[in-house]
């Protein structure tokens, strides 16, 4: 793959004329997929693609246009020449644009990133003697990703990683599920074993009679595949500089100083633990991690090259929309095995789904529970909960209420599969919170 983009890079830059500047972006993925139905196999297939985007730049004006490869040389080759030539044509029509930016300092990198990826025949067997007997329902995605950037100034950067992501859900009957998912880079045999035993676990509780919960608040520990749902709500302009330039963030209060969060929150972005690239699409070279909240307070944004331009700031890696890629929550002091006997009682929630703003500028959030949600007494799950709304503030989950973290986090990958495989990662903890507001 890296071959084939440098060379069609080199093919563009050939082609360039005067004042003309290049930028290429590569994305591309070798990925096998296995869909389970009835803990059975039910379709296998193997899917290789590469698209690259190439912008160019003429003083202020710039175009751009994505398209696939076909990794045959003399056919991708011609495409970047009819793709050049279209571009050039379209440049004199466009406006100029105050806000472009990109980086002309050149800074190359490499970074291959081998893993024990799961063997077809191995990963099959493991999941079907593990779930036999149960329906389980899933997807297991795996194999290297790889994105690339290149600009006619000759930087070159090149990124590759392993990885595999399986999600799956337990069902008992209709829509009681527990929904789980074993991510990473290096399989283990063994380890997802345990973890379909500790789903078939949680579904044996699926079969008593469910518990209705009256509206009101209760204490509530939050699973960390909910607390990762929680999160990335924050990809939705909350930790965006030009959101936060504007005032539109749902944590402005704690931009502004108005409001903070518990001690204990420390978020930030860190690429170094994730799968996304350590470079952006205009040839910026992120940092290592970038700061978000720190001990419960705003410590840092986002910021595209587009907003630094606009604004005046320094851009720090972040896309267009200036979205988390690597999310970091750091862990607390709560054992995992003490999850139970420290909720007490309350409500154990395994997944949240169908969330949303209720209220914007104060964080506040609406979603639903639904699998493996259980009421808890004395640190023993009595009964699995009906499906609930709840709607709570960030403010209140991550401050007043917030009793602890885990010791313990799961890394958590995106299971997005539009156009291609996302490399969205988190690294979260289970949370425990003294209230949680249910509205019905």
């Amino acid at each position: 793959m890296k071959e084939l983009f440098f060379g069609v890079v080199d093919r563009a830059v050939a082609g360039l004329r005067g004042s003309e500047f290049l930028l290429a972006n590569f994305s591309g993925e070798v990925s096998d997929f296995v869909r389970f139905n009835k803990a059975r196999v039910r379709q296998a297939m193997t899917v290789r693609q590469a698209h690259l985007t190439l912008t160019l730049i003429d003083g202020n004006r710039h175009a751009t246009v994505r398209f696939a490869l076909s990794t045959d040389p003399a056919s991708d080759n011609a495409a970047v020449d009819t793709v050049l030539a279209e571009l050039r044509d379209d440049l004199p029509a466009l406006p100029e644009d105050p806000y472009l930016l990109y980086s002309t300092a050149v800074q190359s990198s490499e970074l291959v990133r081998s893993g024990e990826l799961p063997r077809g025949a191995e990963a099959i067997e493991t999941v079907i003697a593990s779930a036999s007997g149960s329906d389980l329902v899933g997807i297991l995605a795996s194999g290297p990703v790889f994105r690339g950037f290149a600009n006619s100034a000759g930087q070159r950067n090149w990124h590759a990683v392993d990885c595999f992501n399986f999600e799956w859900s337990l069902y008992h009957a209709q829509d009681k599920a527990v929904k789980s998912a074993y991510a990473g880079t290096d399989w283990d045999r063994a380890d997802a074993a345990r973890r379909i035993e500790a789903a078939r676990e949680r579904l044996a509780y699926l079969a008593q009679p469910p518990k209705t919960m009256a509206p009101g608040t209760c204490r509530a520990y939050l699973a960390p595949a909910a607390v990762d749902e929680l999160l990335w709500m924050l990809n939705w302009g909350g930790v965006s500089a030009k959101a936060q330039q504007t005032k539109q963030s749902p944590i402005q209060r704690l931009v502004e100083r108005d409001a903070r969060l518990s001690d204990r929150v420390h978020l930030r972005e860190n690429t170094t633990g994730g799968l996304a690239p350590a470079f952006d699409a205009a040839g910026f070279v992120k940092p290592a991690a970038v700061d978000l909240i720190a001990a419960g307070r705003h410590a840092g944004s986002l910021v595209s090259p587009r907003t630094a331009r606009e604004y005046g700031l320094a851009a720090n890696g972040a896309d267009d929309e200036e979205t988390m890629q690597s999310m970091e929550l750091d862990s607390g002091n709560l054992a995992q095995d003490d999850v139970l006997a420290a909720l007490d009682t309350g409500a154990y929630v395994g997944n949240l789904w169908y969330l949303n703003y209720s209220d914007r500028p104060n964080g506040r959030i609406t979603g639903m529970t639904r699998f493996g949600t259980f009421w808890v007494e004395r640190g023993h799950i009595v009964a699995p909960l009906s499906v609930m709304r709840f709607d709570d503030s960030l403010f209140r989950m991550l401050g007043e209420s917030l009793v602890d973290f885990t010791r313990e986090r799961e890394w958590i990958v995106n299971s997005g599969t539009y156009v291609q495989r996302s490399i969205e990662t988190s690294r979260v903890p289970g949370t425990l919170l003294s209230a949680l507001n249910f509205t019905l």
